[in-house]
């Protein structure tokens, strides 16, 4: 437990992106908008500022993925379920590139 609550915040952070965003989509093209550049800008930005606080963890990008998965079949269709990889692999270099970053300081 004492490793999984660093990183509830941004978890946090994900939810969020994957829960409310979709809720603004219109048509298809702002639902293409929201999922290839909205929530991952968020995913990546957030992944950053965990790295460089808490240093890297292969956890949280699995969490990731796992929290988007019930999203799929929430607002999505079957066919979403690739952006859960591409999310957690988001979050895998975010948070490195945010330890990379805090070792340089």
């Amino acid at each position: 437990m004492n490793r999984l609550r660093p990183m509830v915040p941004y978890l946090l952070v994900a939810i969020l992106a994957f829960y409310v965003l979709p809720l603004f989509i219109i048509d298809t093209g702002s639902g293409m908008a929201i999922l290839l550049v909205a929530i991952p800008a968020i995913i990546l930005v957030s992944s950053e500022f965990y790295g460089m606080k808490h240093s890297w963890d292969w956890l949280y990008p699995l969490l990731v993925l796992v929290v988007f998965l019930p999203a799929v079949f929430t607002f999505f269709n079957e066919t979403a379920i690739i952006y859960g990889p591409a999310y957690g692999f988001l979050a895998l270099v975010g948070s490195f590139l945010g330890s990379l970053i805090s070792r340089r300081k």
